[in-house]
């Protein structure tokens, strides 16, 4: 009878821990979309910003 016992136990923590890992993996798969998301976003604002720096620096070189 505790062998029993012992064996369902050892199945639902092995089912639990299964439940678990499926949603951890699921929520870093969800993650690196929304990062991935983000960055196309963000990129073109980057990069104008990076310009107008060197837009700003290059000015700032020709009044000295």
């Amino acid at each position: 009878m505790v062998w029993v016992v012992a064996a369902v136990v050892v199945v639902l923590a092995l089912v639990v821990l299964g439940v678990v890992a499926f949603l951890l993996f699921g929520a870093f798969g969800r993650l690196g979309r929304e990062l991935e998301a983000v960055d196309r976003e963000v990129r073109p604002l980057a990069e104008q910003a990076q310009a107008t720096a060197a837009r700003a620096a290059e000015l700032g070189a020709d009044r000295r």
